[in-house]
């Protein structure tokens, strides 16, 4: 009983520890953030509010000039996770006189509530937000996934995946608020028989991306020229001999373009294409085409640190005569559970369409499932 007692202190005085220094970290924020205002622009910004490593800079009464320069000069702090440009009256700021040198209007982005992240070399966050319900997005994520067909190999099968996207660097174009990134983008997805006598590896994929995306308000754009390969596990190979299995070597390179806009109440509008080459087999076909829809609630629900998340994502390829293969998940996500501020989301997964297991891309499969993800 007293070392159940003295753990949940524990865990408790963490929690405490956590929520004290993410507030002294905002409190410094901000004294630093106005003073470099005051010190780089003249601007005084005395009441700077900062909330999780984000600035909110009021640009009410901000002349264009000095609203670019104090973006790009908020962003540079250590710790600060982004701005956002907010409409908000704020009776404290008082702008110096206008600079010599003016900055075209119609090349600033600046709408109410923008978010710019920091740039520089291996920045934190991502211009283009990852797609929820793709289930070939690089991230870390562990789920169960109960077959409705029998063309796969067992109903009851585990996956994962360990991946991320990584930017490399970030910034801006010209003295716009318009930001572009460059990076990488790698990922291992792997499916797991869990009713074989030792939970049989299955097939794994393997991804690795060079990518570039920007973003200008609420919208942004992902490209990426990527390679993908198909590999079976061991044990799944030796059950398939002298049965008629016939191994499919799956490997070819692609380009992708992704196009997304933030409506609203976290809804959240996507659509792009990719093309495939150096292919193998030589035989399958070129084109596909991706949309999808989300929903990521501005609410959380009551007093708690969570939040619902709804997402759908729809795919055609021309392989398979440019069917749909829908992919539906919802769920919550779970503000205070983060590692390096990717958010936990808990989520019911839902799939209809070609296999996206690599060796079984030919095969029409239906599952239901429940799943674990870190996310931005």
């Amino acid at each position: 009983m007293e070392l159940r007692f003295i753990a949940v202190l524990g865990m408790l005085l963490m929690a405490v520890s956590a929520s004290y220094a993410a507030a002294t970290d905002d409190a410094y924020i901000a004294g630093y953030a106005a003073g470099a205002l005051k010190h780089n622009l003249n601007l005084d910004m005395p009441s700077l509010v900062v909330r999780d490593g984000v600035i909110i800079l009021p640009i009410n009464g901000l002349e264009t000039g000095k609203r670019t320069k104090a973006v790009q000069l908020l962003s540079k702090i250590p710790g600060v996770k982004g701005v956002r440009l907010s409409e908000t009256q704020n009776r404290h700021v008082q702008a110096a006189p206008v600079d010599a040198v003016r900055v075209d209007e119609g090349r600033m982005a600046t709408s109410p509530d923008a978010t710019l992240l920091p740039a520089g070399l291996l920045p934190e966050g991502h211009l283009f937000k990852p797609l929820l319900a793709d289930p070939r997005w690089a991230r870390f994520s562990a789920a169960y996934h109960n077959y409705q067909s029998d063309n796969f190999d067992g109903n009851d099968i585990g996956s994962a995946s360990f991946g991320e996207t990584i930017p490399i660097y970030r910034s801006y174009f010209g003295r716009s608020t318009v930001q572009w990134e460059a990076g990488l983008q790698a990922g291992v997805f792997s499916d797991f028989n869990l009713g074989a006598p030792s939970s049989d590896l299955v097939n794994s994929d393997y991804l690795a991306a060079l990518y570039a995306s920007l973003r200008a308000d609420r919208f942004s754009a992902f490209g990426r020229i990527y390679h993908q390969s198909s590999h079976l596990g061991d044990e799944f190979l030796l059950r398939k001999i002298n049965t008629g299995f016939t191994r499919v070597n799956l490997s070819y390179e692609g380009v992708d373009l992704k196009l997304s806009y933030e409506l609203p109440f976290g809804v959240r509008l996507y659509g792009g294409g990719a093309g495939l080459f150096d292919k193998e087999p030589s035989a399958l076909s070129t084109w596909s085409a991706q949309y999808g829809l989300e929903f990521r609630s501005p609410w959380r629900i009551g007093d708690t640190p969570i939040r619902p998340v709804v997402a759908a994502d729809i795919k055609h390829h021309e392989q398979n005569d440019w069917s749909p293969d829908v992919s539906a998940r919802a769920g919550i996500e779970f503000d205070n559970l983060q590692v390096l501020g990717r958010k936990l989301q808990i989520l019911a997964e839902y799939y209809n369409g070609f296999s996206p297991t690599g060796q079984f891309f030919q095969d029409k499969v239906e599952y239901i499932g429940v799943g674990a993800q870190y996310l931005f």
